[in-house]
């Protein structure tokens, strides 16, 4: 993005000649035809049908051939234009609050569906680019890439970093799994004459050196291009051989500064290519979202806009909607000369931290990923030090959750789970994290969640809300609960009628799958991984319920085993109940690739389900009932919905028959009724009786789960 804050050289893009490209790509040995277990999970990082017809037959099935997150950015780029592909990328400011910050993130979790090759961040000298708050350029791109899954790349900037501030920055953003910067000089800030800090550097060409020099090929770098010339070069001429300096020191690809005129950026690339400048050059397209702001910019950035954009908006400027629209068509137009001239591969939006022109523009060009198909049943991190293809299946609806907890650990698994006797998850008490926070104020959480909860009804209704996609009785759409992030996906959508049927009756479920066998990777709603493969998986149920429940619940399994897998947990954890392996987890999901090993990506495993337990019952409180005074009757609903339930999740061993977990429960709701229906009538001595076996009905389901041979092993 173009700011005051920035660079004029911050405000760039890229693009490239095939044929180099090409050539590159076959020096340095990209894919043979084989696929190794370890690349094909990655592979699919931005598989997904085309937006629209408009596209080349050849972007579809090319872009199918993702490199792996061990593939450096310029590689990717380079495997892209060999391909013949296209792609986009996309560049953001940090904000300037805590509140901001949370859009932000919830802003790049939304873009990232369409599958940008990459996003940038920005580098702000006055709002502490290199502090540790979530308004730092630093915090923000490690969230947006250990988080939200994105390459991330960071502007750095010579103003106010010595060569010992520099080192330290990088060195930092490397072990946050960043390996992509954006070399600039900067400007300095109230735009006061330029003076190199002591110690520091003078132009972007030393950053560049010193890069190199001190850290290798550890990071992909990029320099900024202008193709109108830097307005503080002497002529444009010597602006190119100062670019052409970058790039031999260094400088792995360009992104261009905005400018209204294709011809412009097709004539700059040529210029380019006849002084020697072979890599990617990527054209930085900004599109027009409002009249002052894009007066205020071209003061700034000494850009002219040409007179025929003038003639058009000047009418129509109190008119921010027709200007925008305009905006989409004048960007979509130009940028689709360049995709028409064959020289042009990759698309830089500065988006100025908006969506609805981005957005628009990259589905007029039929760049929008808009069904992605997943590279693994799980929300993968884009942090290249995570060689990670299995996770227990308790966190994914919480996937930053799950890398938050798990930042910690040296050596992620892959391939198997393993043997689990201590996955040392970390404690979740950081609740504050901009990263972790929910995305909707407390206001909006209130009329999803309920002004007001009189009774466990109340709450139920919410669960069924959110699932039924209904407004509640306030007219709000649940769009999301304390244990799930997002609206429901495609999956559970096949299980909808039957899980919304069990919320309104107190079985308040927050994870599920049902039983797949033997489906196509390219299924729309099950698949997942390269395409020529079939993927399997076991129905799961999780769900919180009354004690009443589970001990009609525990008399019901009795007739299931060994089919159901089940594990029943209070939220002390003194009450814990499984007849499954405690210390072997179950496969849930699998899939069978062309040339590959079996990929396991899905887990239950029973002790990590403890340390899931401590975060699910925490969520009751921590995210929901802190919306309510102290001492109210809705915080204390809850209260006692988190003391008094219990945490299940059933597994059905049988994945080719159907599932009978829905069976399970009803079965369960039936003889509750019964009971109740005979503690009517019973004596109010026996009624006590009853209460006091609950106790005694715990330890021995217990005990009968560890009469199960693989426990009495495990025990050895």
């Amino acid at each position: 993005m173009y700011s005051t804050d920035d660079s004029y050289e911050q405000n760039c893009t890229i693009s490239l000649l095939k044929k180099q490209i090409s050539q590159n790509g076959q020096e340095n040995g990209h894919h043979n035809g084989g696929m190794h277990r370890s690349q094909s999970a990655a592979q699919l990082g931005r598989m997904g049908a085309c937006s629209n017809g408009r596209r080349k037959s050849s972007a579809c099935s090319s872009r199918s051939q993702s490199p792996t997150l061990s593939t450096s950015l310029k590689e990717q780029i380079n495997s892209y234009i060999a391909a013949g592909d296209q792609w986009f990328s996309l560049e953001y400011f940090p904000p300037r609050t805590p509140s901001g910050a949370v859009n932000l993130l919830a802003r790049l979790d939304r873009m990232f569906e369409g599958k940008p090759l990459f996003c940038d961040i920005t580098w702000h000298p006055k709002g502490n680019p290199a502090g540790h708050t979530e308004t730092s350029s630093i915090e923000i791109a490690k969230a947006a890439v250990n988080y939200c899954g994105l390459e991330t790349m960071l502007h750095m900037t010579c103003v106010n970093n010595s060569q010992d501030a520099v080192d330290a920055h990088l060195n930092r953003v490397r072990d946050g799994g960043i390996r992509n910067i954006l070399a600039l000089r900067g400007d300095v800030p109230g735009n006061l004459s330029w003076e190199p800090t002591p110690g520091g550097f003078n132009y972007a060409i030393d950053l560049v050196k010193h890069i190199r020099e001190h850290f290798g090929d550890a990071f992909t770098i990029c320099v900024a291009g202008y193709p109108k010339g830097h307005p503080d070069a002497e002529s444009y001429g010597e602006d190119l051989r100062h670019l052409k300096a970058k790039v031999d020191a260094g400088a792995d690809f360009i992104i261009t500064q905005l400018f209204f005129d294709a011809e412009d950026f097709l004539s700059f690339q040529r210029d380019c290519r006849r002084i020697g400048i072979t890599v990617p050059i990527i054209p930085g397209v900004m599109p027009i979202q409002g009249y002052h702001s894009l007066r205020n910019l071209v003061q700034l950035s000494k850009l002219e806009i040409p007179q025929e954009i003038l003639d058009v908006i000047e009418p129509i400027k109190e008119n921010d909607e027709a200007i925008r629209n305009y905006g989409i068509e004048q960007a979509s137009r130009m940028v689709q000369k360049l995709f028409d001239s064959g020289e042009v591969f990759g698309l830089h939006v500065y988006t100025l931290n908006r969506e609805v022109a981005t957005i628009s523009i990259l589905k007029k060009l039929g760049l929008w990923m808009s069904e992605p198909r997943r590279a693994l049943p799980w929300k993968m991190t884009a942090n290249h030090m995570r060689k990670e293809d299995v996770r227990p299946i308790f966190w994914g609806s919480r996937p930053k959750s799950y890398v938050y907890r798990t930042k910690e650990w040296d050596d992620y698994p892959n391939g198997r789970w393993g043997d689990s006797s201590s996955p040392a998850f970390g404690e979740l008490q950081d609740y504050h994290l901009f990263y972790l926070k929910h995305k909707s104020s407390k206001e909006q959480q209130l009329k999803m969640w309920g002004e007001e909860l009189t009774c466990p009804e109340d709450v139920f209704e919410v669960f069924s809300c959110y699932l039924s996609g209904e407004p509640n009785k306030y007219g709000t759409k649940v769009k999301q609960l304390p244990w799930n992030e997002t609206e429901i996906v495609k999956e559970t959508s096949v299980l909808v009628d039957q899980l919304i049927s069990i919320n309104r009756r107190g079985v308040l479920t927050i994870n599920s799958q049902p039983c797949t066998n033997g489906k196509p990777s390219t299924h729309p709603i099950a698949g997942w991984g390269p395409p020529g493969g079939y993927v399997y998986q076991k129905a799961y149920l999780e769900f919180f319920t009354s004690r009443e429940n589970i001990a009609a619940l525990l008399d019901v399994l009795q007739d299931y085993h060994p089919r159901v897998n089940y594990h029943v947990v209070n939220h002390t954890g003194k009450d814990d109940i499984t007849n499954a392996d405690r210390q072997r987890p179950i496969a849930v999901t699998w899939g069978v690739f062309p040339g590959s090993e079996i990929l396991q990506p899905t887990v239950v495993d029973p002790i990590s389900f403890m340390f899931w337990k401590d975060e699910a019952f925490g969520l009751w409180m921590n995210n929901w009932g802190h919306l309510y005074e102290e001492g109210s009757q809705s915080r204390q609903m809850l209260q006692h919905i988190h003391d008094t339930y219990y945490l299940v999740n059933l597994v059905d061993n049988d994945f080719v028959e159907g599932s009978i977990l829905f069976e399970v429960i009803e079965k369960m709701l039936e003889l509750r009724a019964r009971k109740e229906a005979e503690g009517a009538a019973a004596s109010e001595g026996d009624r006590e009786l009853v209460e006091e076996n609950f106790p005694k009905k715990i330890k021995l389901a217990n005990d009968v789960g560890s009469e199960n041979p693989m426990v009495q092993e495990a025990g050895k």
